[in-house]
């Protein structure tokens, strides 16, 4: 995040992190508030994100969260 990487949690799996969560923005605050014994990267696939920002890419993905709905057991987060 320090070097200004930025991305939105696309999908995350409601039995490890709150449904809720998708569609946030992957930041402190989020971090902050993850359930205990979640990985903060979801390496274990508490969630998926979509990385819109950061020192690898040429200009920024303009991004926004919109409908977020329940489906096959995840919380999805559509991105607009």
């Amino acid at each position: 995040m320090a070097g200004g990487l930025r991305a939105r949690l696309t999908c995350v799996d409601p039995r490890k992190v709150p449904a809720e969560f998708a569609g946030r923005e992957w930041d402190a605050s989020l971090l902050d508030e993850l359930p205990e014994g979640v990985d903060p990267c979801g390496e274990n696939g508490e969630f998926h994100s979509f990385c819109y920002a950061g020192p690898m890419f040429a200009t920024e993905i303009p991004v926004a969260a919109g409908e977020r709905v329940m489906r096959d057991g995840f919380s999805y987060a559509e991105l607009v």
